[in-house]
């Protein structure tokens, strides 16, 4: 397979940006931008998923764990199971963006996917990012290959999100040739039969660290088989350490430093994960058009019902959209990484950073997307109806295995924190103006009406309305820090409510712009599809976007000010109502036609 780069001229972009800052068509990466080689890729992935994945869903359902095994070894000889690993440790080295395209073509089984992704990603990336030049000879060649499977051990029973407080311990040994690890890691996915695992632990109680550890190694011991609701296929076990000899060289970064590397390899987990929801989102909704079709009620299909076509419409709509926020935000990556001189000394240590750029659209891409799934695996079940319920239809199990990618590479909780966090962090550094734009638009909504001039062309209201989407966003954050200051970190409700109005802000743009950029490039009347996903889409977040924000207002102020407050919120929220009902009957009757996610 050969390498695959984006190819479309862009400039780099802040992290975070979009609020501040409208995009122009050409700087935003979208599906419609893949290259020969990103449609080789996407080619190659599905092939694999169908002839080697979806025969054998069966077996990897109960577990046969060695299938498991083999499957990624057949999807390494492709090139798949390495894209992210150097071309001199045995990788493929591609770009993010054909990153995303195989993790959303290997969705075709969720217990596969999980444990393909822990593998390839949080199981071999921390060893690219922050390894030795020993250590990625010794372990990356044999992770390219399949020929080790990789595992990643952060979480215990009483630190799930608080990794920091884990009580996992390391001591150096009298010999000094090795720190002995002693605790206990839950719920780690592929330690039934994983061969080396990315495993955390505080030196001497204090400096958190990682450690690369061989199941061989004396003391690691792998505990039961977790009884899951969902992802059954895949491996989780609990990892019991006794004095489990490391060898010294085989600590994983700096001592002490071992919350950078847990952090950051997270957000290449988050944003893989939203586009495997994206690819399993395409894939429920295959299985509901082809059930819909086939499946008669009083003398008719039910996909002549309309609110089953309301269903197959919205998720449509959310297969578009969901494609639309992963490859912009992994489209940003790449021309960031794009920069990085790959013979410098420190080149693993600047794609990290290149990454961590992005760490908000990471996180949304997470957040978004598994909530998202969660939607769309709900309304199948409920288009199958009674079969829906019934484990030998592909609906049941979908729904069982969605739930756990609200929990999986952060909570949606804590990615929401994130979210908020991580941008007021970078105002307060003056790494991104906020301030100044915050303290515009509160200048602006207290002198009254503005009269600037409104979008005109394709999705002119929609571009509007997402303006206000952000304006919404910068006002409530301008008026949470005003009331809280330093302490808004606590508020744990206002953050996650002006967390809400954020990830919309981004996702309705993505939204918006890929089917612009169709429409430039298709004519208006061959783009109709997309711009009535866009439409429907901005529509129904502008509604989320302010009860987000009544949610946070309310809390912040009383009385006067309240009032004051929502009348501005009644303003910028106001806009004109779409027909909603018959842009989905237009959106359905697409899907339909062409049996299948088709703009």
């Amino acid at each position: 397979m050969a390498t695959a780069t984006t190819t479309v001229s862009r400039s780099k972009v802040a992290g975070g940006s979009f609020l501040i800052e409208d995009r122009a068509l050409h700087e935003v990466f979208t599906p419609e931008d893949f290259s020969e080689q990103h449609q080789l890729i996407a080619q190659t992935a599905e092939e694999f998923a169908q002839k080697e994945i979806v025969p054998n869903i069966d077996r990897i359902e109960h577990k046969e764990f060695e299938l498991t095994r083999e499957l990624i070894r057949k999807a390494s000889e492709l090139g798949l199971s390495s894209a992210d690993i150097p071309e001199q440790y045995g990788g493929m080295e591609l770009d993010k963006v054909s990153s995303a395209i195989i993790a959303e073509r290997v969705a075709k089984s969720g217990s596969f996917s999980v444990s393909w992704g822990a593998h390839v990603g949080i199981g071999t990336l921390p060893i690219v990012y922050f390894g030795t030049e020993a250590q990625k000879q010794k372990y990356l060649p044999r992770l390219a290959t399949g020929e080790i499977i990789g595992a990643y051990a952060l979480s215990e029973s009483s630190s799930g999100s608080d990794a920091l407080n884990c009580r996992t311990r390391a001591v150096l040994a009298s010999d000094g040739k090795h720190y002995l690890l002693t605790g206990e890691k839950m719920w780690i996915t592929n330690a039934g039969f994983a061969d080396l695992f990315i495993v955390f632990a505080k030196i001497d109680g204090e400096k958190f660290t990682a450690f690369i550890v061989e199941r061989n190694f004396p003391g690691f011991a792998v505990g039961a088989e977790e009884h899951k609701m969902g992802i059954r296929g895949s491996s989780t076990c609990p990892l019991i350490l006794n004095d489990c000899q490391v060898p010294v060289e085989n600590v994983l970064g700096e001592i002490g430093k071992g919350h950078v590397i847990a952090f950051n390899i997270l957000n290449v987990g988050r944003f893989k994960l939203g586009a495997g929801c994206v690819g399993g989102a395409r894939n429920s909704l295959q299985a509901a058009i082809g059930y819909a079709k086939q499946r008669k009620a009083f003398t008719k299909t039910i996909a002549d019902f309309g609110m089953i076509r309301e269903k197959l419409a919205n998720i449509a709509i959310d297969v578009f959209t969901g494609e639309a926020l992963v490859y912009r935000t992994v489209g940003m990556m790449d021309v960031a990484l794009e920069e990085i001189d790959k013979s410098a000394t420190d080149v693993a240590a600047q794609i990290r950073k290149g990454i961590e750029e992005y760490a908000v659209e990471c996180s949304i891409a997470k957040v978004w997307g598994s909530e998202m799934l969660d939607r769309v695996v709900d309304d199948v079940v409920q288009i199958y109806g009674g079969y829906g319920f019934v484990e030998e239809y592909p609906a049941e199990r979908a729904y069982r295995d969605s739930r756990v990618n609200r929990i999986f590479e952060g909570t949606n909780e804590i990615n929401r924190l994130i979210t908020t966090g991580f941008l007021l962090k970078r105002a307060m550094s003056g790494q991104l103006p906020l301030l100044p734009a915050i303290k515009k638009i509160m200048d602006e909504v207290l002198s009254g009406p503005s009269f600037a001039d409104a979008p005109e062309g394709v999705l002119a209201n929609e571009r509007a309305l997402v303006g206000n989407i952000k304006k919404i966003a910068l006002f409530a954050a301008g008026a949470a820090s005003q009331k809280y200051m330093q302490a808004l970190a606590d508020q744990q409700e206002i953050m996650g409510a002006l967390a809400d109005i954020i990830i919309e802000a981004f996702v309705s743009e993505s939204a918006v712009l890929r089917a612009q950029k169709i429409a430039e490039a298709r004519g208006e009347a061959a783009a109709s599809i997309a711009i009535a996903m866009a439409q429907v889409y901005v529509a129904d977040a502008m509604t989320k976007v302010e009860a987000a924000a009544r949610k946070a207002i309310a809390a912040i102020a009383e009385g006067d000010m309240l009032r004051t407050q929502m009348s501005i919120l009644r303003r910028l929220a106001k806009h004109e109502p779409v027909n909603t009902i018959a842009l989905r009957q237009q959106i359905a009757q697409k899907v339909l036609e062409a049996g299948r996610y088709a703009i």
